[in-house]
């Protein structure tokens, strides 16, 4: 199986987190198209992303919908 470049591969909700998970611009683009331009990475999400191996980028949109709700 060939690694998932989180540079160019398509991002979608039913994308894995992999070991190889790297925040990119590509990844960015995904959220601002769930969350628009009022999304930000901030470094315990980032650190979150790191730790996230085998969940889905639909369960990152919702923890970061979570960590939103409690600021």
């Amino acid at each position: 199986m060939e690694k998932f470049d989180w540079h160019k591969n398509p991002i979608d909700d039913y994308t894995i987190i992999t070991d190889s998970y790297k925040t990119t611009q590509n990844v960015r683009r995904y959220f601002k198209s769930k969350f628009g331009e009022s999304f930000k990475f901030d470094r315990t999400f980032m650190d979150w992303m790191k730790n996230a191996t085998g969940l889905t980028m639909a369960d990152a949109a919702q923890e970061w919908i979570r960590r939103q709700a409690s600021k």
